[in-house]
């Protein structure tokens, strides 16, 4: 059955046609302001995405009405919806593309645009009458909270409110997985868990096929939905694991009698990320994570003084020291005149960096409120996939969690550059250690 869209006394029919499990969600999301898909590849959520919106396009009663699709990137949006979109619309008389801003263009002036979610500030400003976030867990967790909230408050009343849907395929405990839990405790929420074994839209060969060319965690993720299952290709998922097992990753206060040591990713038009630790023996309390776009100097050192915290050393990377063209200054100077005195770490191979960053996780003992941007940040980090082949390359993908992941390697080199007593290592925590319970004492 085609999905039409009554505008005066025309009727504009769309060509699509909804399974009847797609066409039930779409009834579904239609009653709520906020809803959480969770779907299992080949699904068909981009198709199903795009026509809920073009048709929610259509039948807007407001003025210049504005209907947006975000992907994790600019160039996802388009390479995965783009053509979907031009090819359900172009049947409405009247519409108009730009190919250059991925919009789309109804006769009654309201607007679909295809946008990224890679660079959350150029969205400010924005307002929006309906959004669907496609790859929730590839995105920025503030691309929500602070652009596309905002975006929805203004437009929205009783009789016509605003919407978000939120829809994807699970990686781990994230922004994404923070919705469900939400859709799930929340009034006025919607949820739905779509499995492929559930669904039946894959033929059971192709299901076969697909399981024996993953691994188990790859398949239970990417066709069961869950959220357990490792990230494939995890840097530093099995270290993660046992550290969350062995209850290292609790509530661990900051502790007034020992100083933090701060590791900075510093951003130059990109994000910062900022890991706080405080070393008790040979433990390493990672007490904070900050992570923000598109601040200067300044900001920082207003940061760190509002934390209140009594510092030891705060770290960046070797590349602190270029010297900008148009001051002949570099960053470690403008940050001294700061107050902000860095110890710039030495220039490691990655995959030294990686090595010291597996080695330095089973001492540590992070907050989990206060570090969870960070750690999710850790999580996800990952290979890249070599689809010829069917293995993981040594080079990783770099993305939103790339930066949390950096200031975390530079933490282990500055941590064990150091340490002089680090030598001989030691692979855990004591059994016993617990922050909450031993006073400063050292695990040795």
């Amino acid at each position: 059955m085609s999905r039409k869209a009554a505008k005066a006394d025309n009727a504009i029919e769309i060509p699509y046609t909804p399974r009847p499990l797609q066409q039930l969600l779409h009834e579904q999301v239609s009653q709520h302001r906020w809803s959480v898909l969770v779907m299992h590849r080949r699904f068909g959520k981009t198709v199903m995405a795009i026509n809920h919106l073009l048709r929610d396009a259509i039948l807007c009663p407001r003025p210049n009405a504005r209907f947006f699709y975000v992907a994790p990137t600019r160039v996802q949006a388009k390479a995965v919806a783009w053509d979907y979109c031009k090819e359900f619309a172009r049947k409405i008389p009247g519409v108009k593309f730009n190919e250059t801003e991925l919009r789309c263009d109804l006769p009654n002036g309201a607007r679909l645009q295809l946008v990224g979610g890679e660079e959350p500030d150029r969205l400010r400003g924005i307002y929006a009458d309906g959004i669907v976030c496609d790859e929730v867990s590839s995105m920025p967790e503030r691309v929500f909270p602070e652009i596309l909230r905002p975006a929805l408050a203004d437009r929205n009343t009783v009789e016509c409110p605003t919407y978000c849907i939120f829809i994807g395929t699970p990686a781990g405990h994230n922004a994404f997985y923070d919705y469900w839990e939400l859709a799930g405790n929340e009034g006025g929420w919607y949820r739905s868990m779509l499995k492929a074994s559930d669904t039946k839209i894959l033929p059971q060969e192709e299901l076969q096929a697909a399981a024996a060319s993953m691994s188990p965690e790859q398949y239970d993720q990417e066709f069961e939905c869950s959220f357990i299952a490792a990230v494939p290709g995890s840097i530093f998922g099995k270290e993660l694991q046992a550290i969350e097992e062995a209850g290292q990753i609790t509530k661990v206060p900051y502790d007034p009698s020992h100083r933090v040591d701060t590791f900075f990713d510093l951003g130059i038009g990109d994000a910062t990320a900022i890991w706080f630790t405080q070393k008790v023996g040979r433990a390493i309390h990672v007490i904070d994570y900050e992570e923000e776009r598109n601040e200067g100097l300044p900001f920082y050192a207003r940061l760190l003084d509002d934390k209140g915290y009594l510092y030891g050393t705060h770290h960046a990377p070797h590349d602190i020291e270029v010297r900008e063209m148009s001051t002949g200054r570099s960053r470690r100077e403008a940050a001294y005149d700061l107050g902000i005195n860095f110890r710039v770490l030495p220039k490691l191979p990655l995959e030294d960096g990686i090595h010291a960053a597996k080695m330095l996780i089973p001492r540590c003992w992070f907050d989990a409120d206060n570090c969870h941007q960070g750690l999710e940040a850790l999580r996800y980090y990952h290979r890249k996939y070599d689809e010829k082949n069917r293995t993981f390359r040594t080079s990783v993908v770099h993305d939103w969690a790339s930066h949390g992941a950096d200031a975390f390697r530079y933490a282990a080199i500055g941590i064990r550059d150091f340490d002089p007593s680090s030598t001989p290592p030691q692979i855990t925590a004591a059994a016993a250690y617990n922050p909450l319970t031993s006073q400063a004492q050292a695990v040795l």
